[in-house]
């Protein structure tokens, strides 16, 4: 599933061919993908104008003038890729019509944005803008790790006391939005916290360190376009390379990277998902 990195870079990947420019002509060629499509929404799409184009956790939302936000999320296999114009000095054209062509975008100015998603857990939905946050997906979700509002003090707060595995907070999207299962794990290994330990637990000191660890994988990941390990694709379609420089994720067997650690990363399973840490070096 990607995770806030490579929905970030896709909706970067955006902004020149979407933001500000007029969705000429929309086509939706099923009525469903995770839940069905809003109710005419080809229509309620065409002819709009995208105002913006922003993030919210793993979501992105187009503003459009007509007072709607179009929701897009990438579910497993999703991708929006761009044709019809020049990406980073390569012109990309339109390629013929894939049967996992789901919804179709033709822009103003040339570009086509293609939401393609071969095992159909994406989803789209249309909602009006001043009621966007209310959403029943985005509602419930916490604050941002790259914004002001995800701080020290916020997250002490929130780990005071909690009985749960401290990598299974850190997952929970009420807490904080956007951190998946690749990143936190990333993220505490450069912390050297074990992602076993109650979250509780933990010294405050330890944990208002998280912060500025979390928003530095983060930030290398964005800037290296996000992880590709098996779908997911920037909207040039070009692969994400962050997996390149993983410390933690998917290196069971392998040395550990940190400074003076001689470990080994493991691998073991919590709540069903691969956990991968440093028995040596996180505490």
């Amino acid at each position: 599933m990607p995770e806030l990195p490579e929905v970030e870079t896709v909706r970067r990947g955006l902004v020149p061919a979407m933001e500000g420019r007029v969705i000429e002509r929309a086509q939706v060629n099923r009525p469903d993908l995770r839940f069905p499509f809003p109710e005419r929404m080809a229509g309620r799409l065409t002819g709009a104008r995208v105002l913006g184009l922003r993030r919210r956790s793993k979501y992105i939302l187009a503003d459009l003038s007509t007072g709607e936000t179009l929701l897009v999320h990438l579910g497993m296999s999703g991708r929006m890729l761009i044709s019809g114009v020049t990406i980073g000095g390569f012109h990309h054209a339109h390629p013929l019509p894939a049967k996992h062509d789901h919804v179709v975008l033709d822009m103003e100015g040339g570009a086509r944005v293609t939401f393609n998603d071969a095992r159909r857990f994406g989803a789209m939905d249309l909602m009006e803008t001043a009621e966007a946050d209310d959403h029943w997906l985005l509602r419930d979700i916490g604050p941002e790790p790259l914004g002001n509002r995800f701080d020290e003090d916020y997250l002490v707060a929130r780990l005071k006391g909690r009985s749960t595995p401290v990598k299974a907070a850190l997952l929970d999207q009420r807490l904080v939005a956007g951190l998946g299962n690749i990143y936190v794990c990333e993220v505490l290994n450069r912390a050297r916290i074990d992602p076993r330990r109650k979250a509780g637990q933990i010294a405050a000191a330890r944990v208002a360190a998280l912060v500025p660890i979390v928003r530095s994988v983060l930030g290398e990941a964005i800037e290296a376009g996000g992880s590709s390990l098996k779908d997911y694709r920037q909207a040039d379609g070009e692969l994400g390379y962050f997996q390149h420089a993983f410390r933690a994720y998917d290196r069971a067997g392998e040395a550990c990277r940190n400074d003076s650690c001689t470990g080994t990363i493991r691998r073991i399973v919590q709540s069903g998902r691969s956990t991968f840490y440093c028995p040596a070096c996180q505490r």
